[in-house]
């Protein structure tokens, strides 16, 4: 029996923060322990590029994501691990699949018609303005990630089903066209238990609102971070609401079940906030002291980051190399005999 194929983009823009860990990186690690999934995790360098044209950025992100996974317990014996932009297979791919994709599919795309609305909202004559057929064609290269390795299954959030869908299009056109079953068409796989983490600010944690508590930032900047998580106005010795808490949603988001049942108690009693802040920030701080002290190793060693990726490229190549041979036949481009 073949194995239940699962891959996961990580977008190489920022430093990954406790949201994202929760939402995506803890999940997917324990995924790429199990024997009966084939994982695939990349680095969606090429789709960085979209957002973010500074190349030393880029290049941070890329080592401190990479640092951060493999720091967090990746298997990267069972789950292959590469950057996007060393399977050259991919954006061949993608070429493959625009040929076959309706302009008017890109037209509805969220991201391409949330831009067009700003434009408008903004006054522009040109509702294209500032729009790059990076961002308009995002969707395509998004399916030649998924669809390069015949995925079965994709997680993302409700945000993102749009894109597996618009893959499923053109895999579904691309098998029509040529007349074979060349791609599996894919499942998006939304998580209803998987939290969305409020940063410090109440708001969503994300890099976008400038709220965010970075993975392994030092004892004391994650200190002064936990101290700056918005509270309310409640005294010490008041009963206060854990539902509505950023600082308690943090706390359970790391403790176990009993260790939650505990502070909510303690919530109810009336925990002041500065005690309540320093609780979280020990508990935090013991449960990251030894994943941030193999991500400090590792970001001392980039020559052993670029080794795990390189023997990870070279396994999904491998069967890149293999699935491309077999459309460029489809389509015409094979070798002559």
């Amino acid at each position: 029996m073949s194995k239940r194929r699962v891959l996961t983009g990580i977008t190489t823009t920022g430093t990954p923060h406790l949201g994202n860990y929760v939402g995506a990186i803890k999940p997917a690690i324990a995924e790429s322990q199990n024997p009966d999934v084939q994982s695939y995790y990349f680095l969606a360098d090429l789709h960085a590029l979209i957002k973010a044209q500074d190349p030393q950025r880029v290049q941070q992100s890329r080592l401190e994501i990479a640092a951060t996974w493999l720091a967090l317990g990746l298997d990267t014996d069972n789950a292959i691990f590469y950057r996007q932009s060393d399977i050259h297979e991919i954006p061949e791919l993608a070429w493959l699949l625009s040929c076959v994709c309706a302009k008017g599919l890109m037209n509805r795309s969220h991201a391409y018609k949330a831009a067009v609305a700003d434009n408008e909202a903004d006054g522009q004559s040109d509702a294209d303005r500032g729009i790059t057929m990076g961002l308009f064609g995002y969707p395509v290269l998004m399916a030649a990630d998924i669809l390069m390795f015949n995925a079965h299954k994709v997680p993302v959030g409700r945000d993102q089903i749009q894109h597996i869908e618009m893959a499923r299009d053109m895999a579904g056109r691309f098998n029509h066209i040529y007349k074979g079953d060349y791609f599996t068409l894919p499942e998006a796989i939304v998580d209803e238990k998987v939290e969305v983490l409020r940063g410090l600010d109440g708001r969503k944690m994300s890099k976008s609102y400038d709220n965010t508590i970075p993975l392994f930032v030092s004892e004391k900047k994650l200190l002064k971070l936990v101290r700056k998580i918005k509270t309310n106005s409640l005294e010490p010795g008041e009963p206060k609401d854990p539902d509505t808490c950023t600082l308690f949603q943090i706390y359970s988001a790391f403790a176990t079940v009993e260790e939650s049942a505990d502070m909510r108690q303690r919530y109810q009693q009336g925990i002041g906030w500065g005690d309540a802040k320093n609780e979280v920030f020990e508990y935090l701080n013991a449960h990251l002291r030894e994943p941030r002290e193999r991500y400090e190793a590792l970001m001392s060693d980039p020559a052993y980051i670029e080794q795990v990726l390189v023997k990870g490229a070279e396994r999904a190549r491998a069967e890149a190399n293999t699935l491309m041979e077999k459309l460029r036949v489809a389509v015409g481009l094979g070798r002559f005999q």
